[in-house]
Formats: structure tokens, C-alpha cells, sequence
């Protein structure tokens, strides 16, 4: 007899299982087992001969479940193809991987016992909501009267977004659970202590209370924080190591783009490990950068004698995209001490890579010097300390946001992760 090893559920999930109706949503705090819960009930109905639909936001979001549930139902696999994002059983199950976010046709034309949305406050507003939900993935559930389950982790508040509005509006027909991350018995609760400690509070309720907060108003990155007693700090007498981070221009075209760069002071053993040196914003083309580029090495060896960095320059770190290719290409020809920015870092979103930071700022881990922190910016014809500026105006869940300037924000982002962020830059 042929034999499939389904996860065990503990108890938070098994509550859930023995409550669920036709439509169901919760709204799970991080490492409450969400994805685990996923792929027991994609394993279990299809097992059974029931097909199953899975959904989420993008294609990272899929691998992992499809190589559970690949390698939990071998015994009974038929055939599994993951460019194809599909699995099928012994038995007739099968079980299809969908992508969510630029894709209306998510699921059109299939039928489904079963149908699964993980990270579905991350789907796009108001597309998932109005357009893929009720034309596309709904119907795939009428023949068969499906059951389906919608998880996530909660992401601001925002009515036009699909997750919010199955929490909240009785008339999409969900039946809400909240499982906040202490639900999980397997969370050691003196860690999840160390959590709230270590991040911002908004931070902790959206993240491990599962609870819905409103960003509007919250000052993600004040700048008290940056300071000692009310002051920015001198630079640091001996320090480990500086760094610079700079995010390039020619982004698509956004006529606010400039090319910034943000330099930094590593020190291991400090109370404050971080200091914001230096930080500068330029608008040049960006056939001109490699020329320019040199001049931020000069400023990092100059900043390294001040600072006496033991180990000297550690480099300048940029993002693999547009410009920043290029640059990063040409400094490798020419032996330039420069490095990619880890792309699982790069390729969060914005709000996302804000968060995973936010407890290292929280923690006041980064401070800034008093000649960065008075340090006066002329740039597109306004005076002003831009990097100040851009801390203060940050919020998450921005829907204005693509109308800012954020490229200096960008650099004090990534700078935080590559210096006090564990191996993958959070």
C-alpha cells in the first residue's frame, strides 16, 4: 500500500481546521505555520483525489510549497513539472501553482475542490480584489462547491486590498480568524518577548499580533532615534570599517531620480555599531556615472583615515538593477572594490525591505554624525538636509510614494541590512 506523511498540525492549526466553512481567512501572525497549514490541506484533499489550486502573489512565494508537497507526495506522484507549476497524483488529484500579481487569468477555466491564497495582502489593490478574485479564482469553486482559504500576514490598512476586505467586509463571504504568532505552541514565548523588544511597535502588532495597523501617521524612521541625548554624534574615533551605498538613477525615467549615496562606519563591538558618516545626491546621466564613481572611493579613503577604520575600505555596495548593472559590470573590468547588493534583499519591496530593518533602527543601532546630520543638499533646485527629508517622510503602505524622492531612503535602508542585518540582509 502506497503511503503519503501529511505534516502534523499543532494545536492553533488544528482550531482552525475543525472551525472552517466554505470561505475562510486568517490573518496569521509571523511563523504562526501558515504555508505549513497550506500544504497539509493541499496534501490531504488532493490525496484524496481532489484538485487543488494555489495561489500567490509571485513565483518565489510557490517553489518552496511546490517542493514540500512534491517531496511529501512522492509515493503517489504521477508526474510533476515545476516550470509548469503542477503536480499530479496517482488517484486523479492534482494540485496547480498559480501567480497572482499581473495576471488576471489566474485559474480561468479550471475547477477546483480546494483553493489555497498565500501572502494575499501582498497581491496587488485593487486587481486582486475586483478583478482575479470574483472573475477569475471564485468560479473555479462553483461546480464543485470548493472550500477555500486565504492566508496572510496583515499589510496596513486599505480597504481596496483584497486580504483587508476578507477580514473585514461581511459581504465578501469569509468566515475571519486571527492567529497571532503566540498561537503557535512551538514559539518559544521568551523569543517572541525578545521580538517585541527589538522592533518598533507598529511593527510587532502587524508582524506577530497579526493585527491591522494604520500607517498613515506613524513616523517609520524619526530621526531621534539617529541621536544621543537630543544631538547627532561626532564621527567615531577608530571604527572596524566604512562602506558607501549607492542607488543609481535612470530608473525608468522617473524625473525624480537622482543618484545617491549614503557612507557609512562599521563598528563591532560599539554600543551604536552604525554611523551615518556622510551622504551626498546627485542628477547626472547615467552615461556619466562610471566617471563619477571614483570620486566616491576618494571620500571612503578619506573617511577611513578620519575614522582610522582598522580594516579600511570594505566597498561600495549597489543595487544589480538598471544603472547599477552597468556600474557593477564595469567595476568588476576595471577591479573596483564594488558589490551587488544581495538581490534577496533588492527585490523585497519597499515596505518590506522598511520592516525588516526597522528593528535594528528601533534598537537605535544606527546613529548619525553631526556632519551628516547638518550637512545642506542643493538638489533639483531645493536646500535642504534631503537625507533628513526622506527618513521623516517615509510610510508604509505610501500610495504617493512613487512621487517622492526615496533614493536616499534607499541607501539608509540597505546600509542597515548589509551592516547589522543577519546573512540575508535583515
Amino acid at each position: 500500500m502506497l503511503r503519503v506523511t501529511l505534516p502534523v498540525l499543532h494545536s492553533g492549526q488544528l482550531a482552525l481546521f475543525n472551525q472552517q466553512q466554505r470561505l475562510n481567512v486568517p490573518r496569521c501572525g509571523r511563523r504562526w505555520g501558515k504555508t505549513r497549514f497550506l500544504e497539509y490541506l493541499a496534501g490531504k484533499k488532493a490525496s484524496n483525489g481532489g484538485s487543488v489550486g494555489i495561489f500567490a502573489p509571485e513565483h518565489k512565494q510557490l517553489a518552496e510549497p511546490w517542493d514540500h508537497l512534491r517531496d511529501m507526495l512522492d509515493p503517489i506522484v504521477r508526474s510533476a513539472n515545476r516550470n509548469d507549476g503542477t503536480i499530479k497524483l496517482i488517484g486523479n488529484g492534482k494540485i496547480d501553482f498559480w501567480t497572482l500579481n499581473d495576471n488576471e487569468l489566474a485559474g480561468r477555466g479550471r475547477e477546483y475542490d480546494l483553493v489555497l491564497v498565500d501572502e494575499a495582502a501582498f497581491t496587488k489593490s485593487p486587481q486582486m480584489k475586483e478583478e482575479i478574485w470574483f472573475k477569475s479564482i471564485k468560479p473555479t469553486m462553483l461546480t464543485t462547491r470548493g472550500i477555500a482559504w486565504v492566508f496572510s500576514t496583515p499589510s496596513g490598512v486599505d480597504p481596496d486590498n483584497f486580504f483587508y476586505s476578507a477580514c473585514n467586509d461581511d459581504t465578501m463571504g469569509f468566515k475571519s480568524f486571527h492567529a497571532p504568532t503566540s498561537s503557535n505552541p512551538f514559539v518559544p514565548l521568551d523569543e517572541l518577548e525578545r521580538e517585541r523588544e527589538r522592533n518598533h511597535p507598529a511593527v510587532f502588532r502587524q508582524e506577530y499580533l497579526a493585527e491591522f495597523v494604520d500607517w498613515s501617521g506613524v513616523a517609520f524612521f524619526s530621526a531621534d532615534k539617529m541621536l544621543v541625548g537630543g544631538q547627532p554624534v561626532p564621527y567615531p574615533a577608530r571604527c572596524d570599517a566604512v562602506y558607501a551605498v549607492m542607488d543609481c538613477a535612470v530608473k525608468g525615467g522617473k524625473e525624480h531620480d537622482s543618484t545617491a549615496t549614503v557612507y557609512f562606519a562599521y563598528s563591532e563591538h560599539a554600543e551604536h555599531p552604525l554611523t551615518i558618516l556622510d551622504y551626498d545626491a546627485i542628477n547626472i546621466d547615467g552615461a556619466l556615472l562610471e566617471k563619477w564613481v571614483p570620486s566616491v572611493f576618494s571620500r571612503l579613503e578619506e573617511l577611513t583615515v578620519m575614522c582610522k577604520a582598522r580594516s579600511g575600505v570594505a566597498g561600495t555596495f549597489i543595487e544589480d538593477t538598471a544603472a547599477g548593472s552597468i556600474l557593477l559590470q564595469q567595476g568588476l573590468n576595471r577591479g573596483w572594490n564594488i558589490h551587488a547588493i544581495d538581490s534577496k534583499l533588492t527585490q523585497a519591496g519597499k515596505d518590506e525591505r522598511a520592516i525588516s530593518v526597522s528593528g535594528y533602527y528601533h534598537q537605535e543601532k544606527l546613529k548619525i554624525s553631526d556632519y551628516a546630520y547638518n550637512k545642506l543638499l542643493n538638489l533639483k533646485g531645493s536646500t535642504r538636509n534631503h537625507l533628513l527629508t526622506q527618513l521623516a517622510n517615509f510610510r508604509i503602505g505610501d500610495k504617493e510614494a512613487n512621487k517622492r524622492a526615496d533614493d536616499i531612503l534607499d541607501c539608509v535602508v540597505y546600509g542597515i541590512a548589509i551592516g547589522v542585518g543577519n546573512k540575508l540582509g535583515y
